[in-house]
């Protein structure tokens, strides 16, 4: 069983920073795909980034890119998760997520992943 805890989330004004750190269980990061989501109210869950934790190959939705980076650090089990000039459109809870082999076929299509954290809230404000 995987296990995911992130954490970092805050309330920030437009154009601020935020790393949020997604902290998994054992193995969790084990040659798997991790992968950051969103959710505002009443809007779907969307892909962020993703990040494959047995090497460098990373993944972003154009609305972060060159905004947001993904990195990970398996010694300590986490992934984080670089925001950069936030704005309020960026507002939502935050979710880690982890796609173990055989991998589905879309990095940022939530519903390849099979673990999930509780999430963590990010609010901008203008």
């Amino acid at each position: 069983q995987v296990e995911l805890v992130e954490s970092g989330g805050a309330s920030v004004q437009a154009g601020g920073s935020l790393t949020l750190s997604c902290v998994g269980s054992e193995y969790a990061y084990t040659n798997n795909i991790v992968g950051w989501f969103r959710q505002a109210p009443g809007k779907e869950r969307e892909g962020v980034a993703a990040i494959h934790t047995g090497g460098d190959i990373t993944y972003y939705a154009d609305s972060v890119k060159g905004r947001f980076t993904i990195d990970r650090d398996n010694a300590k089990n986490t992934v984080y998760l670089q925001m950069n000039s936030l704005n309020p459109e960026d507002t939502a809870m935050y979710y880690c997520a982890v796609d173990p082999p055989p991998y589905g076929g879309s990095r940022l299509d939530p519903n390849e992943y099979k673990y999930w954290g509780q999430g963590t809230q990010v609010t901008v404000s203008s």
